[in-house]
């Protein structure tokens, strides 16, 4: 059966956001909708907005940092899961049968589908998913605060999954924002001696309460220099480029200078002190429907929420206006108050 849900949508580039009415047809086999609590605001969703990838559909409707209960199910997803809350991320759909997929990387498939990528995101009543990629939220979490784990909290979680982080390790974080406060207290309850990398003084105190033992200036290399060879791992969440040489010579042998910010200039680097050292450089995008769960329960059991500031989303476009000015502290989740 059909049916008619509002959302807040770009109509065209350059345009605010504003309600409009989508025609849904059934609901396809295999998928879940999902009634909007609240949803997350992410970077990712400006540059949708502003078609910075070439990839934006118009109307747009952005929103993939969702939390909310399942309302319906298609033809093969279990009627019990109505009624069970949920969140749905930057992924909503992958194949499910390669051997990506197969294999646990359901993040990595091929045709990985984005939730605003083609169609309609959670800026909105409902929002649509395959089932196996909207993921139950833990009760320990607040559901008005953990949209932005979705997303941002995924990214930098990942690479502790991927990469065999151990408590022991010495691990830096470079940027202390929307994803970067998440990974500092990641890293301290993982276990690891966790170092702040900011360019800002004034985020210092900040980031030793997230988490951080030590905070180095990024922009001092003096200051750098004497912890050469001391890192196992460098977490860079910015999109900035950095002097990437001198981040090698940070990392002990086997270190790895890892990347989840989109950086869009090339990264030049030497091979021979990577080779000398068997160091590494790499990137990664969100996570795996598991990858995922394991992050919930992991910020259930250490007590772990992003920061958060709330905008009903009535205000969406100041809410938007905010996050771009970059004055959010640290993620804006948007309190669904349709009436």
């Amino acid at each position: 059966m059909a049916s008619t849900v509002r959302a807040y949508a770009a109509k065209e580039l350059g345009q605010p956001l504003e309600v409009i009415e989508l025609k849904w047809r059934e609901l396809p086999p295999g998928e879940v909708e999902v009634q909007v609590e609240s949803c997350g605001i992410c970077h990712s969703d400006l540059s949708m907005l502003h078609n910075e990838w070439g990839i934006a559909q118009y109307p747009f409707v952005g929103g993939h940092e969702v939390i909310g209960k399942i309302v319906a199910v298609g033809e093969g997803v279990e009627a019990s899961r109505i009624g069970q809350r949920v969140g749905v991320g930057w992924s909503s759909k992958s194949c499910l049968k390669c051997q990506t997929c197969l294999s646990g990387d359901h993040n990595l498939c091929a045709t990985v589908e984005g939730t605003i990528v083609g169609r309609p995101g959670g800026f909105a009543e409902r929002v649509r998913s395959q089932a196996e990629w909207a993921i139950p939220l833990p009760e320990a979490l607040d559901p008005l605060t953990s949209g932005p784990l979705f997303c941002g909290g995924i990214t930098v979680f990942n690479p502790f999954l991927q990469f065999g982080v151990k408590p022991t390790d010495r691990v830096g974080i470079v940027g202390i924002g929307g994803l970067g406060h998440m990974a500092l207290k990641f890293a301290r309850a993982w276990g690891c001696e966790v170092v702040a990398f900011t360019s800002s003084e004034s985020k210092r105190d900040e980031a030793l309460e997230l988490g951080a033992h030590s905070v180095l200036n990024s922009r001092d290399e003096a200051a750098l220099l004497p912890h050469q060879g001391t890192f196992d791992l460098i977490l860079s969440t910015v999109n900035v480029t950095l002097n990437w040489p001198l981040y090698i010579d940070l990392l002990a042998p086997r270190g790895r200078l890892h990347t989840v910010g989109a950086i869009a200039e090339p990264v030049s680097l030497i091979a021979f002190p990577m080779i000398g050292g068997q160091k590494s450089f790499s990137g990664s995008p969100t996570g795996s429907p598991v990858g995922i769960a394991k992050m919930l329960n992991f910020c259930g059991r250490h007590d772990i929420a992003p920061v958060t500031q709330a905008f009903p989303m009535s205000e969406i476009n100041q809410a938007m206006a905010h996050l771009e000015s970059g004055q959010a502290r640290y993620r804006v989740v948007l309190d669904a108050d349709w009436k």
